[in-house]
Order: structure tokens, then C-alpha cells, then sequence
């Protein structure tokens, strides 16, 4: 009897946990780097990936931080022909995050030769004022050197990521920065709403009285997004991400319905509920039905791998019903909603079948809406929509 061969995994998440600083509104694992440190960090992580290795296949791999880009060029010059040893390279889409002050066109250089084909650049704003409000390194004026530095080096595939809702940011400071942003042409543009989390210098300023949040304000902001990237010929996807769709290039996600072509295609992964590995300090992945979680201390993360152990804090295994909760709640955060048929192909659980109650709820407050092969949310819904997601998970 000829044993059936497990596919191998097709998405694979390397955090780099190193900043130049820490940002007023960052909650995400990061902190200052030293040589000494990020040297240390390298061999750790080769290690990791060579544990795992002969179960990628990656069809994306993304660099998320922290600030990838922080890395220079020997670091990221004996990571990436590790990655060539492994036979980890060759991606359809390869993501790095980079930070306007930290992009040079010798790097840039470096990452095109190894199949890097796509940049997240870190804007946040085009305002000198909140970036320094925010606690960014880079100034306006490096935001614009480093899209003529990554395009002369030939990358056709830039998104620029933004932020709203920032403290003492006004209708009209964000509506430059949305029509500055948009005539850069970037194939792809993100933009989130500034979350208070615990433990961070912004949410500490909002409990101790210094400003207070405008909900109607972070509203309409939202909607002017929405209206600018419409008429700058982005289709926005998701929540909050908006990409071209040229058709006849090389598109990550062309061919599936209501997905633009310069969609980010590692994170429709994510909300389409597949595998991946998460790599490097408190990176999470979810492989085969478990899901894990590095520890976020790079210090612990080196001494496990250093042990010939991985670094994981945290497993769970999910069940199949809670798994597919999951599933609907992230992939109704994309305009497409779930078609029904993908839906139970990916799940083997009928969307109008077990979570019923819970559709009619939401077409009820205006929230969704039903068609014959599908259920997504409307506009109104997709502003709350992790107040929607809430109904599915069990």
C-alpha cells in the first residue's frame, strides 16, 4: 500500500523582532537592536528554518517586524543563502516590511537578486508633525526617496501602509496625506485605525486624560479612505487593504473572484484560513489543525533553538467546528465574503447550516447581506466587523 505523501506547507512568516525605536502605539514584539544581539538572532532563526524546512514549499513568505529592513546587507546577505540552501527561495510573492529610513538601493539591490518582488513600506503618516507624535524615525521627505530608490531597483509590486485616527490628526492633515499617498501609484495601500493597546505609550497618554478618541471623526475618515482609493483605481479587498487589478500582470491573486490582482496574497492565506509557519520571536503559525506560538523574548528564543529545541511557548489544537468559527469570522473581513461552496470545501461545515441564527442577525442590523452563492458583509458591516466576527467563534 502506497502511503500518501502530507502537501507541504505553502506560506511561511519570519518575524524580525528589531526597531530603531519603539513606536507610541506599537504592541507588536520588538526592541532595540545591538550586533551583538540580531548576529545571535540569525544563526538562531537559520536553525529554526532548518527544522522545518523540508515541510515548506513556500508560495509566499513574508518579513514582518519589528523592521525587517533594519537588518544591512551581510545579515541579510547570510539569511537569505540559507534560505537558497534550503530551497526556501523562488516564491510567488516575497514580502519584506521596510521603513522609509531604513531603505538603500544597495539593499534593495541584494533582495531583488534573491527573489524578494514585493515591499510593505511603513508611511503611517505624511504629516511631520504625527510622525513624531507617533514616534517614527523617518521624516516625509524619506518616504518619497525610498519609493524612487525601490522602484528604480525594480520593484513594481510597493504598498504603502498608513494610519488614521491619530491623536490630533485632522480631516484635512489626512486627506493630504490619502491624496499624496495615492499619487506615489503604489499598487497596493493599507490603512488601520490607531488601536489602544495595554502596555503602550499611547494608550497610557488616552487613560491619563492627555486626549480623548473621536469616533465620528475616525468615521468619516474611514469613509474618505474608502472614497479616495476608489477614485485612485484601488479595489479595496478587505477591511482595510485596497490593491490594483491589472490583469495582465503578474498578480498574486488573479483569477479569484472579488480578489484584485495586486492583492496581498500571504494574508488572503491567513483570512482563507491556511497554513503557514511562523518563525523567529513570537511569531505564530498554524500547521495541519495546530496552532503555535514562539516565545516572545528573542534572549529565550535563541537559548531553546541553541538547545536543538524549537522556541514554541504555546500549541492548541482546535477542533474542527471552533477551527471553521474561526475561518468564517477572518474571511468575512474581506469584501468578497464567504462563497458557500469554498466555505464547506475548506471547513466541511455549511455556513447556513450551522450559523444560521447568526446571518439572519446580522442581515437584520444591516450588517450582511445573502446572494444565491455567498454571504458577505455590506460597508456598514465590514466597519464593525469584529463585533460581527464575535457571533461565529464557539
Amino acid at each position: 500500500m502506497i502511503e500518501s505523501v502530507p502537501v507541504r506547507i505553502p506560506s511561511l512568516y519570519i518575524h524580525v523582532p528589531f526597531c530603531a525605536q519603539k513606536c507610541e502605539y506599537c504592541a507588536f514584539y520588538s526592541e532595540a537592536s545591538s550586533a551583538e544581539l540580531v548576529n545571535r538572532y540569525l544563526v538562531a532563526l537559520v536553525l529554526e528554518l532548518e527544522m522545518v524546512a523540508d515541510d515548506l514549499q513556500p508560495k509566499t513568505i513574508f518579513f514582518g517586524g519589528g523592521t525587517p529592513s533594519l537588518l544591512n546587507l551581510r545579515q541579510w546577505d547570510i539569511l537569505l543563502r540559507a534560505m537558497e540552501r534550503l530551497n526556501l527561495l523562488g516564491a510567488e510573492e516575497f514580502t519584506v516590511e521596510s521603513n522609509p529610513a531604513t531603505v538603500s538601493a544597495d539593499k534593495c539591490r541584494l533582495l531583488r537578486d534573491f527573489g524578494v518582488n514585493r515591499i510593505s513600506m511603513g508611511v503611517q503618516s505624511l504629516d511631520e508633525k504625527l510622525l513624531d507624535r507617533l514616534g517614527r524615525v523617518h521624516s516625509r521627505a524619506m518616504v518619497f526617496k525610498s519609493f524612487d530608490i525601490l522602484r528604480r531597483a525594480g520593484f513594481d509590486n510597493v504598498n504603502l501602509d498608513l494610519m488614521f485616527a491619530i491623536p490630533t490628526q485632522t480631516m484635512a492633515v489626512w486627506r493630504d496625506t490619502l491624496n499624496e499617498a495615492v499619487a506615489m501609484q503604489s499598487e497596493h495601500l493599507s490603512s488601520y485605525e490607531v488601536i489602544y493597546e495595554e502596555d503602550t505609550p499611547l494608550f497610557q497618554q488616552l487613560q491619563a486624560g492627555e486626549f480623548s478618541v473621536d469616533e465620528e471623526l475616525a468615521c468619516d475618515m474611514y469613509e474618505e479612505l474608502i472614497a479616495t482609493a476608489a477614485r485612485a483605481g484601488l479595489h479595496q479587498y478587505e477591511i482595510a487593504n485596497f490593491a490594483r487589478d491589472q490583469v495582465s500582470g503578474p498578480g498574486p491573486a488573479a483569477g479569484a473572484p472579488g480578489i484584485p490582482s495586486r492583492a496581498c496574497r500571504h494574508n488572503v492565506n491567513y483570512w482563507r484560513g491556511g497554513s503557514y509557519y511562523g518563525l523567529g520571536p513570537s511569531a505564530t503559525g498554524y500547521v495541519r489543525g495546530v496552532r503555535t506560538k514562539n516565545w516572545a523574548n528573542t534572549q529565550l528564543y535563541c537559548e531553546q533553538l541553541e538547545k536543538g529545541k524549537r522556541a514554541i511557548e504555546a500549541t492548541e489544537e482546535l477542533s474542527p467546528l471552533r477551527r471553521a468559527g474561526e475561518m468564517a469570522a477572518f474571511g468575512l473581513r474581506m469584501n468578497a465574503g464567504w462563497p458557500f461552496d469554498e466555505f464547506q470545501r475548506t471547513t466541511q461545515f455549511d455556513l447556513r447550516r450551522e450559523w444560521g441564527a447568526e446571518l439572519q442577525q446580522l442581515e437584520v442590523r444591516g450588517w450582511a447581506r445573502t446572494t444565491r452563492d455567498r454571504f458577505q458583509l455590506t460597508q456598514q458591516g465590514l466597519r464593525f466587523a469584529d463585533a460581527a466576527a464575535e457571533m461565529f467563534l464557539r
